[in-house]
């Protein structure tokens, strides 16, 4: 015998399917990224689709950026061994070009959150392998300054599908931004570096959470990595056993 709660779910399923029937005709579907019609939700056109150039193998184990020759092997990059990063390993979707910019800043600036949505099932494709090493998420913390500001971290959008995919804690407190930094747009690598000197803290309540954690840090955009090594270096000195980072968009030098 069916139960009455489930009998009242079961009868009220065709009205659920026709409100969103109804729903869709009246505000049907579009690109995140164009505004363009789309056959589901909360995702891309073909154009768009098309417009994003993906990250994929070859790449560098331990920055993500692309190589133009397949050497049929893992390899490190030459900019990773003159300069290495603080963090283990970075993976990003798409090199960040224009139709990746147009979403983040959807995301970023426009309180278009179900960006997030197409945003994060691409973050979970990209860093499978992360987020299977990994025994926790942080998403990149914004100042409470910007974070009052925004009303919601970007960050933290795109780490919840990662966690969830994966099924692994997604825990913000374990970082702390302490200093609101001056925007990074338009700064060389060296003044972001210094811009974000002692930006990050683990808080001491956090620090036996982190002890000895694999650590998988989110972000949205990868420019020079400062951000990620200022980040991945609180997260050491904090008491992780090693930081990744995954992000949406990475800025790769045209070669």
């Amino acid at each position: 015998m069916i139960a009455p709660i489930a009998l009242l779910r079961h009868a009220a399923d065709p009205f659920r399917r026709a409100a969103a029937v109804a729903v869709a005709v009246v505000y049907p579907p579009s690109c995140v990224a164009c505004g363009r019609a789309t056959g589901e939700p909360h995702g891309l056109c073909a154009e768009c689709w098309k417009g994003l150039r993906f990250i994929e193998r070859p790449y560098c184990e331990r920055l993500g950026t692309p190589f133009a020759v397949d050497h049929g092997m893992s390899l490190v990059s030459p900019a990773a061994i003159a300069d290495p990063p603080v963090y283990a390993r970075a993976r990003a979707v798409a090199r960040y070009d224009e139709t990746a910019r147009t979403l983040i800043h959807r995301l970023k600036y426009g309180d278009r959150l179900e960006t997030a949505r197409a945003l994060g099932r691409m973050l979970v494709a990209a860093g499978q392998d992360l987020a299977r090493d990994c025994d926790a998420i942080v998403p990149v913390p914004l100042h409470r300054v910007r974070l009052w500001q925004r009303r919601y971290n970007q960050a933290m959008e795109l780490a919840r599908p990662v966690g969830a995919a994966a099924g692994k804690p997604v825990e913000p407190s374990l970082l702390r931004r302490v200093r609101h930094t001056t925007p990074q747009v338009g700064l060389s690598r060296n003044q972001r570096g210094r811009n974000l000197q002692g930006a990050f803290k683990v808080p001491p309540e956090a620090r036996p959470r982190l002890e000895g954690r694999r650590i998988l840090l989110v972000d949205d955009v990868i420019t020079t990595g400062a951000t990620a090594n200022a980040a991945a270096r609180a997260l050491l000195r904090g008491g992780a056993a090693a930081v990744d980072i995954l992000a949406f968009a990475r800025v790769v030098p045209e070669s």
